[in-house]
C-alpha cells in the first residue's frame, strides 16, 4: 500500500482550492490552508487532517468579504 505524505496532500489541497477560487490571490488561499491547518496540528489521528483542512479552507475562502 502506498501511503501519501500529509505535506503532498496539503499541497493537492493547495491546488485544487486555488483552481476552485480563481478570484482569490494564491498567497490568501494558502493562508487559508495553513490557518486551517494550525488549527489541526495537535490532532493525533492524522489520516482525515488534510480532508479536514480542505474543508475548513473551503469555508473560509466561500465567505463574502467584509469591508468591499
Amino acid at each position: 500500500m502506498v501511503r501519501i505524505s500529509e505535506e503532498v496532500m496539503i499541497a493537492e489541497v493547495l491546488i485544487r482550492l486555488g483552481a476552485a477560487y480563481p478570484e482569490s490571490p494564491a498567497d490568501e488561499v494558502e493562508r487559508c490552508v495553513r490557518n486551517a491547518q494550525e488549527h489541526f496540528q495537535s490532532s493525533p489521528i492524522r489520516e482525515f487532517v488534510p480532508l479536514l483542512v480542505e474543508r475548513r479552507a473551503r469555508a473560509e475562502l466561500a465567505r463574502p468579504a467584509v469591508g468591499v
